[in-house]
């Protein structure tokens, strides 16, 4: 192939590419690449391009048996680690053609897999740990102790509800993960949606000594109800088990304009002792918490908003925090009405 063939190979590639020659110098490179690499690099030595030893070893070994070989290379770009598969093929004629390909999707992807893998197996040894120490120990020292084996018994109890409860979320993010791509359709009116969730949080109230206030006329949305219930249970739920004691848990529906045309925002104000802002971000990741010790003893499993976050982009909506330190938190759904 002539140099004018080459070029118009690397312009019809729909991935950065660059073609060096005899490991010495780029000879030619695509608008993509020059995006990617930066101006001026042909005609320069590829290691000036490209600072990654496992690329320039690859392009050294690159033979004319156009045997593809691989590498791996990370960019920092707009304050982004981003990582990229570099495939390095032999052409001939003592040319060597590199093509850059974008897995940070993927990279993310696989990390995020494995540390969900990682926290699972955490939540689920600590709770079986203490099973099986507390059952070695009614098998001997607590055989014959009935207060000792109904105290061990108790807690045994509570350890197996927390693994029943984790089982419960994982299934249920598993569930929404599946089906948000299918948007829900059935009507679903909030505000009598909401009366049934204040309802079935009386209890929780009480033994708090909080009061939860609702205001906002009816309104109807497409969505799945049992879906939408689980959202402002657990917003309502947390305003209560974390708020400040004696405090009103405010319930509010309003109408807003989105670009997207107009929505309803239903808004859960506590008044706790607020979030630093440090944790915002974070709060939809799955097995995050705020304070890990409290939330277990709240029996919280970490995956609450989690399931909140995926149940809202089901209905093609958004959730937005906002919190003060010392003054409370506050928690919007916004759902679109149409």
């Amino acid at each position: 192939m002539t140099d004018s063939e080459y070029s118009r190979l690397l312009s019809g590639l729909p991935l950065p590419a660059m073609l060096v020659r005899n490991d010495e110098r780029v000879v030619d490179c695509n608008r993509l690449c020059t995006g990617l690499l930066g101006e001026g690099i042909v005609g320069r030595h590829p290691a000036i391009a490209v600072r990654a030893p496992a690329v320039l070893e690859a392009i050294a070994a690159a033979g004319p048996d156009r045997q593809p070989r691989e590498a791996r290379m990370s960019l920092r770009r707009d304050g982004q680690e981003q990582v990229f598969q570099v495939t390095v093929s032999g052409q001939g004629a003592g040319l060597v053609l590199c093509v850059f390909k974008d897995i940070s999707a993927e990279e993310m992807a696989g990390a995020m897999r494995r540390d969900f893998v990682a926290n699972v197996s955490h939540e689920l040894r600590t709770p079986l740990t203490a099973l099986m120490g507390f059952i070695e120990t009614l098998k001997h020292a607590a055989r014959d102790d009935p207060r000792a084996r109904d105290m061990f018994l108790g807690i045994m109890e509570a350890e197996a509800g927390r693994m029943n409860r984790l089982v419960r979320d994982l299934l249920q993010l598993s569930r929404v993960e599946a089906e948000e791509r299918v948007r829900p359709r059935e009507a679903v009116e909030l505000r009598g949606l909401l009366e049934g969730v204040i309802s079935s949080l009386r209890g929780v109230a009480e033994r708090t000594g909080d009061r939860v206030e609702l205001t906002g006329a009816a309104v109807t949305v497409p969505g799945d109800a049992d879906q939408l219930t689980q959202v402002f249970t657990n917003l309502v739920e947390n305003a209560l088990k974390y708020g400040a004691a004696g405090q009103v848990v405010r319930v509010s529906l309003s109408a807003e304009e989105t670009v997207r045309g107009p929505a309803v925002r239903v808004e859960v104000a506590d008044e706790g002792e607020g979030i630093d802002p440090v944790h915002l971000p974070r709060l939809t990741e799955r097995f995050y918490r705020v304070d890990t010790h409290r939330s277990r003893e709240m029996g919280g499993t970490g995956l609450g908003l989690a399931i909140v976050k995926h149940i809202v982009s089901r209905h093609r909506g958004w959730l937005r925090v906002e919190s003060v330190v010392g003054e409370g938190s506050r928690f919007s759904v916004v759902l679109p009405l149409g």
